[in-house]
Formats: C-alpha cells, sequence, structure tokens
C-alpha cells in the first residue's frame, strides 16, 4: 500500500534502550576477548534478556556453539555479525505491507487490551495516511470507555478527519456498521476502526469484537482489510500470550508493535514471528505522531546493532 516510509534513523533513535542492551553491553561483553563456551553463554543471558525468545535463542547459540567449535568463529567481536546474519534469516518473505481493497474504502480494524497505546496508535496510522495522501474516515467503536472516544475525537479534530462515533455505553458494532456506511455514501479511501480496549482473558468483550468484524464485513465485502493488535513491546512475553487470544477471536492480519523506544527488549518481533507467525507490520518508536514505521526486519536489526560510533 506504500503508506508508510521508513528512515534508519527514526527507527534508530526509537530503539535506543534495545541497542543499548545488545549493540552497547553485548559489545562491550565481546570487545577483545576470545571466543569460548563461557563466552556464549554470556551472549545466550544477553538474548534471553532481550526478549528475543527460547526457541529463537537456543537455535542461535546451538549455531554459534557450532561455528566457534568448527574454528570458524574465534574472537568475540565476529559474534556481532553473526548474530545479525541469524536473526535476519530468520524472516520469511512474507508480505508486511498493509492491505489495500480492490474497491474503495479499505478498512482498517484496530485491536488491544487496556493501556497498549492504542487510540494513539490509530491516530498514529491516520496521520501517516494523511501523509500518503489517502482520505480517512476514522470511527470511534471504543463505546465501553467515555476517554476514549474523546480521545479520538481530540485527534480527528487536530487532523481535520471526520468521525463517527455513538454515546459512551452504545453498541460498538452499531457505530461500527454506521461508519461503513458512511465511508461507503462519502467515497474515503480508508475507514480506520478504533475498538474497545479490553483484556484477552475477557470471553464477551472479545465476542464483541467478533461482532464488529462480522457487522463490517456485512456491509462491505472483503473488510475488514487489515485487522492490526496493538501490542506492547514492554509488556515482553505477555504481549505473545495476549496475540495469542486475540488470534482466536479474530482473524489478525498483522501486528502494530508500539512503544518501542521504552523498552530493552525489542527482540520481542522474533518471540511474536516464532511462535505465532504473525507478521509485525507497523511499529512505534516515539510518542508523536509521526513516530511510526513499517516493520523491515533488515532495518530493524542494523538498528538495534547500531551505536553511535558506527554512524558518522
Amino acid at each position: 500500500m506504500g503508506l508508510f516510509k521508513s528512515t534508519f534513523k527514526a527507527i534508530r533513535s526509537g530503539l535506543a534502550k534495545t541497542r543499548q542492551a545488545l549493540a552497547g553491553s553485548l559489545r562491550t561483553l565481546l570487545s577483545g576477548k576470545e571466543l569460548s563456551d563461557a563466552l556464549i553463554d554470556e551472549v545466550e543471558a544477553y538474548l534471553i534478556t532481550g526478549d528475543v525468545g527460547v526457541k529463537a535463542t537456543t537455535e542461535i547459540i546451538n549455531a554459534l556453539r557450532a561455528a566457534y567449535h568448527d574454528g570458524d568463529i574465534t574472537r568475540g567481536e565476529e559474534v556481532i555479525d553473526f548474530l545479525k546474519e541469524k536473526l535476519k534469516q530468520r524472516w520469511s518473505e512474507a508480505d508486511r505491507s498493509i492491505a489495500i481493497a480492490n474497491k474503495k474504502p479499505t478498512v482498517i480494524l484496530v485491536a488491544g487490551v487496556n493501556g497498549v497505546g492504542k487510540t494513539t496508535s490509530v491516530a498514529k496510522i491516520a496521520r501517516s495516511l494523511l501523509d500518503d495522501d489517502r482520505s480517512v474516515l476514522l470511527a470511534a467503536a471504543d463505546t465501553f470507555r467515555a476517554g476514549a472516544i474523546e480521545q479520538l475525537s481530540i485527534w480527528s479534530e487536530r487532523m481535520g478527519l471526520d468521525i463517527i462515533k455513538g454515546a459512551p455505553g452504545s453498541d460498538p458494532a452499531s457505530v461500527a456498521f454506521d461508519a461503513a456506511e458512511a465511508a461507503q455514501a462519502r467515497g474515503v479511501d480508508v475507514l480506520l476502526i478504533d475498538t474497545a480496549g479490553r483484556m484477552h482473558t475477557q470471553a464477551g468483550l472479545m465476542r464483541q469484537l467478533t461482532k464488529i468484524r462480522d457487522v463490517v464485513a456485512k456491509k462491505i465485502p472483503g473488510a475488514p482489510h487489515e485487522v492490526l493488535l496493538v501490542l506492547d513491546a514492554t509488556a515482553g512475553q505477555n504481549a505473545v500470550n495476549q496475540a495469542e487470544m486475540f488470534a482466536r477471536a479474530i482473524d489478525l492480519t498483522g501486528i502494530f508493535l508500539a512503544k518501542l523506544d521504552g523498552t530493552a527488549k525489542g527482540g520481542i518481533v522474533l518471540a511474536i514471528r516464532d511462535k505465532l507467525g504473525i507478521p509485525v507490520k507497523l511499529i512505534g518508536v516515539g510518542e508523536t505522531l509521526d513516530d511510526v514505521e513499517p516493520f523491515d526486519p533488515d532495518s530493524f536489526i542494523e538498528a538495534i546493532f547500531t551505536t553511535t560510533a558506527d554512524v558518522t
């Protein structure tokens, strides 16, 4: 869809904490040392701490030990390039672009638990769409919390966007239906639907989310074309558990990984890929509306292993 413009500088800036844990501390650990099994054990601990995940860490460390025992790698400094190569190899060529409908409007449904920054992430997506000269209609289907309707209304006013909303406590599926109808009538490019933040363990609210999806699908054939789950990167492995539960309720097409700028555990993107097979499509790397990036594995890995000294 070409909605988002990636810049290595923005990703690198937003991943300062992850970079400090991996690029900084790991380089300090390895610099000037002969590789050994004990040193490899310490590298393993760093990967686990960075939330790379047990499966990925085990496989990468096993490969590193084999390379060491075969004499292919002997110095600590060589480990960084080895890790970068192995991490990049773990991503398939899956499509990580945002879907676009053959006929307007494209419908993007956004879900997530309370406190992950979901509504702000919706606003970031909207801003990026506007920057790509797409017309956008917002739907405040988070009627469970009056504050969410107000927050999205403020964002819509700042960006000059129309918004469809209902009274607090009203049926969110009805709001979604009205928004779908309005999007068709107005000929907008994208309908962006914010849904209620809900715990993944709340069965009733999860069924409500399924209802929203089904109502939109009846009104607009093929919709929703994109179903994004916003996850808080600082939640670590709990974010993976959340994604598993949401995937059972709705057909997730991608992950928006928010708050990557606030965690030293950027490796969670790999844990999500290994456990769920759901592509991380967007990442939040700051607090402003412009701080959203398409997720590109190669750029991401280069960013988290790049130190200040590497940048000229």
